[in-house]
């Protein structure tokens, strides 16, 4: 990604009508990220430019699209600051992202973006094959708040330096964004699950980490 900026495209169509457009055999990260895509022209997508033409879906969209890049190794710190940002106002009820102007300019490339299809796993792919809308406890306004606030905390974890601490608070949080977009309370659910259980092991290695550092530090003086 870089700071450049690209113009909002018309006119601007709704996540739900790129989903109905798409091939509807395709999975469900696959049909999205290959919508956003080609409903979104230039070489260089800007986040700014996605929350602008998904509206109130855009929370689940762009932490989606932004944690994919974080299951590989060496990118998740890039992507911590927007996710956080996200999961914050998400959490505090804004039903529409406000980015700043820096995230807003960040861009990813057309080909990136089609290449982020090949990261999910297989076991994500396994749950990609159950998402279908069904309504329930999360998604509702509670569901988004606590999605938002569990995502702040993932990119927290994102942020911090840690063996091992990127991926399986990442995973939980795709699958949350997942469900979010594709308005399956199940699937939100079962990243929720995932999600606090990734958060957990996270911040016990994180805590190891200082306080072996901590007794280092002791010792040595």
């Amino acid at each position: 990604m870089d700071g450049s900026d690209l113009k909002v495209p018309a006119p601007l169509v709704s996540p739900a009508a790129l989903v109905r457009g798409a091939d509807a055999e395709c999975a469900p990260i696959s049909r999205i990220v290959a919508e956003v895509a080609t409903q979104c022209p230039g070489e260089r997508i800007s986040l700014g430019e996605m929350a602008e033409a998904f509206g109130d879906r855009a929370f689940g969209l762009l932490i989606l699209l932004l944690l994919l890049p974080a299951l590989l190794p060496g990118l998740a710190s890039v992507f911590g600051t927007p996710i956080l940002i996200l999961g914050i106002q998400m959490g505090i009820g804004m039903r529409v992202p406000r980015l700043p102007g820096f995230i807003r300019r960040m861009t990813i490339r057309r080909s990136d973006l089609l290449m982020l299809t090949n990261v999910s796993s297989s076991w994500l792919r396994r749950i990609e094959r159950y998402v279908r809308p069904r309504p329930g406890m999360f998604v509702s306004p509670f569901g988004d708040r606590l999605v938002g606030w569990l995502s702040a905390y993932v990119a927290l974890m994102l942020i911090l330096p840690g063996p091992g601490t990127n991926g399986p608070p990442a995973f939980g949080n795709i699958v949350m964004a997942l469900g979010l977009v594709e308005h399956d309370s199940r699937v939100v659910g079962i990243g929720v699950a995932l999600t606090v259980l990734g958060c957990a092991f996270a911040t016990a290695v994180l805590v190891l980490i200082a306080w072996f550092g901590f007794e280092a530090v002791r010792w040595m003086l």
